[in-house]
């Protein structure tokens, strides 16, 4: 219960995805901090490396944008998928970009104005901005699956990072808050050619996503249930680690069904060192 007795509750897409996708799941990771008792999915050796080969390419890509030379980072590829993924990065990456101000793996944090005292945080891939004029969010996706541009849409993800650009984005915008209708987003798909979605931005979308957002805290905050309740769409517990605890089948889900991006599921952001970011 820590993170509820706090002064704020510090909240990023992750635990917000959780939250929507099932409150028990959320109350057993975040707030009974539970240890997970089941697999994820059922080939355990084959997931860990889909993570870290994910968490690779991230790395490589972080370096390549803090100026380390291509062919230098391309000696250190042992695993030919990475190698590539590189190969199509360097080819076919993200058209268009804003060049003023590249930023790679910025943390951006704001307070979620509600009912209840809220902090939204989230580590973004890369924040590329042209002072006045345009924001746009790039994230890595190294799925062996292309998602729905409607599922995108519709994800935490997409939703807290494009709000987190407006609210959090005067830095980078020469002290002025940037218009919503500047902003965007772009999952660019390593295993499928470079494949961008491009998700655009604009005030209408910016307040439902502030009414959603600060709804989302609100009830959080509210609930005193001893146990929160399940999701009704059990399609949900196939990759839930805690799917045996709540009675719902004790079988991993196979890997090869996992829908969404494996990468984050080990490499948080450690939510008690975040700060209001200062530049």
């Amino acid at each position: 219960t820590a993170m509820l007795d706090r002064a704020e509750l510090l909240l990023n897409q992750r635990m917000l995805q959780d939250y929507v996708d099932c409150a028990r799941r959320f109350q057993l990771r975040y707030l009974a901090e539970q240890p997970s008792p089941a697999l994820l999915a059922d080939s355990p050796l084959e997931l860990e490396r889909l993570v870290q080969r994910g968490a690779d390419f991230h790395h490589l890509v972080h370096q390549h944008l803090l100026g380390l030379e291509a062919e230098r980072l391309a000696g250190s590829i042992r695993d030919e998928e990475l190698a590539a993924w590189w190969r199509t990065y360097l080819e076919r990456p993200p058209a268009g970009l804003p060049r003023a101000v590249v930023r790679p793996e910025v943390v951006l944090a704001a307070p979620l104005a509600g009912s209840v005292p809220a902090r939204l945080v989230a580590r973004l891939d890369l924040l590329a901005v042209d002072p006045g004029e345009r924001t746009v969010i790039v994230d890595w996706k190294t799925a062996g699956r292309l998602p729905a541009r409607e599922r995108l849409a519709e994800r935490l993800q997409t939703r807290v990072y494009r709000f987190l650009a407006v609210e959090a984005g005067a830095a980078f915008h020469g002290g002025r808050r940037p218009e919503p209708e500047g902003v965007e987003m772009v999952y660019w798909f390593a295993a499928h050619g470079g494949h961008a979605e491009r998700l655009a931005y604009d005030s209408a979308q910016h307040a439902a996503d502030r009414a959603y957002l600060a709804g989302l805290a609100a009830e959080i905050a509210a609930r005193d249930e001893a146990i929160w309740p399940l999701t009704p769409d059990r399609q949900q517990c196939r990759f839930c680690n805690y799917r045996s605890l709540c009675e719902r089948g004790v079988k991993a889900g196979r890997l090869e069904a996992l829908e969404d991006d494996v990468e984050g599921l080990d490499i948080e952001i450690d939510l008690e060192q975040v700060v209001e970011v200062e530049f």
